[in-house]
């Protein structure tokens, strides 16, 4: 297998990676065979799955811009994975010239993709580090340098926390970042579920065990046990729904079916 010039030396290309997955769902050219051959495999199973990924990002865009008019001008996007049209930095900036975003991901490819994209832009950064390390991510110098924790942050959760087991406890880890951040602080949040998807659960987990298979688990969980992300936020209207049914820009009638699975929501600490 070639590799190409974008991938940094130090990746093992014959290995699978959801970021770069996603990115395959979202239309984009940083990924491989390999994550293609993946992806396919879990759309025999779940074709909508880039109907779901466009939904996702659909909705991070609003509850970006959102957070801007709402005067919520610092962002953490924690498993930002691979930039492509119209991410955080671009969407905030756009709303809010000055708006500062610290990207974060563990996969080698995201995180050199992310230093090209923000080559020169001194309000945007990106970090090499995993969501289950909180104090990590929290003292690294490029949060230090642009985000002021005694002011509101917008904590992006989007499409990450599906992928930490319950063994690694992600409520822990959710609540160890909202006792860092000053209150106003928001968090935006999407998770994989079973309901919504317009197919029966034995078809589904099918595209489940693809991921299962290259050591990625996908966590489905009820809206109940995503709800408990949230506890000490305010729920922010129209509250935990699926991601079309959040602050529509258009009907969300008009919407693929398969946005609807899963849930997105954003919280206010107090």
């Amino acid at each position: 297998m070639e590799r190409p010039a974008w991938a940094p030396r130090s990746i093992d290309i014959s290995v699978p990676s959801v970021s770069r997955i996603y990115d395959y769902y979202l239309g984009g050219s940083h990924n491989f065979e390999v994550d293609r051959e993946a992806a396919r495999k879990a759309m025999e199973f779940m074709p909508g799955l880039p109907k779901i990924m466009q939904a996702n990002r659909a909705f991070m865009r609003r509850a970006v811009r959102y957070a801007v008019a709402e005067g919520v001008t610092q962002f953490l996007d924690i498993g930002s994975g691979i930039p492509t049209f119209g991410n955080v930095h671009e969407v905030a900036q756009a709303a809010g010239p000055g708006a500062r975003v610290v990207y974060v991901d563990h996969d080698p490819v995201a995180v050199a993709h992310s230093q090209e994209v923000l080559a020169g832009n001194a309000d945007a950064d990106v970090v090499a580090a995993d969501l289950r390390k909180p104090h990590e991510i929290l003292g690294s110098p490029q949060v230090e340098q642009l985000i002021d924790l005694e002011r509101p942050v917008a904590l992006l959760l989007v499409a990450i926390l599906h992928f930490v087991e319950d063994a690694d406890d992600p409520y822990e880890t959710v609540a160890e970042f909202a006792a860092a951040l000053a209150p106003g602080s928001l968090l935006v949040l999407t998770h994989a579920s079973y309901e919504g998807i317009p197919l029966p659960p034995e078809r589904t987990q099918g595209a489940v065990d693809v991921y299962k298979d290259i050591r990625n688990p996908l966590i489905m969980r009820s809206r109940a046990e995503i709800e408990r992300f949230f506890e000490g936020y305010d729920m922010v209207e129209p509250g935990l729904v699926p991601m079309p049914r959040w602050r529509p820009d258009t009907a969300p009638e008009d919407e693929d079916p398969w946005g609807f699975s899963g849930f997105a929501g954003v919280g206010r600490t107090a």
